[in-house]
């Protein structure tokens, strides 16, 4: 790679993020897929453990494969603290090739996929067999997809190092 061609941190983004941030992020996380289970489970329990699975997998295991390896953080307490969840299970890539996984393709994807999968199985199950919980949990997993697709990740990236070149972030300098 040519080195005028290297990615430019954001200097002024942060070292590792605050471990309260780290916590909120994965709790948020974690209630995402769990409503997404309870939306599942509402149309069908199979259906439900396997999304349960197939969404741990790809949030835990299959981004942080894809994404975080070549990732400033790789090691370090990233937003969600991926970085060193990454580092645990997987060798170091390249940050010159971040934007080229196709982890940061498939990333919009799967989290898009946490939320409108279980709000049409859940949606169906409730046309199908009505009860009050129902619209109350998908109301709950379309607030808390909204919050992490665009409140959330909106703060994170503003304070990311790789928010200069990074081609999924939002951060206002871009």
């Amino acid at each position: 790679m040519d080195p005028a061609d290297a990615p430019v941190l954001n200097e002024e983004g942060c070292e590792e993020y605050r471990m309260r941030m780290v916590v909120l992020g994965n709790l948020v996380m974690l209630v995402w897929i769990a409503l997404g289970t309870i939306s599942c489970y509402f149309f069908n329990h199979v259906v439900a453990w396997v999304f349960l699975g197939a969404a741990l997998l790809s949030v835990y295991v299959l981004l942080r494969r894809l994404v975080c390896v070549n990732c400033y953080y790789y090691g370090k307490r990233c937003a969600a603290g991926w970085g060193k969840l990454s580092a645990l299970m997987f060798k170091q890539g390249r940050i010159e090739d971040f934007n080229d996984s196709i982890g940061t393709t498939l990333a919009p994807a799967i989290y898009g996929l946490l939320t409108l999968v279980p709000l049409v199985l859940g949606t169906i199950a409730a046309v199908r067999d009505f009860s009050p919980l129902k619209p109350v949990i998908l109301t709950a997993l379309l607030l808390v997809g909204i919050y992490s697709g665009l409140v959330s990740r909106k703060q994170s990236c503003a304070r990311c190092k790789m928010s200069s070149f990074c081609k999924g972030s939002v951060a206002a300098a871009q």
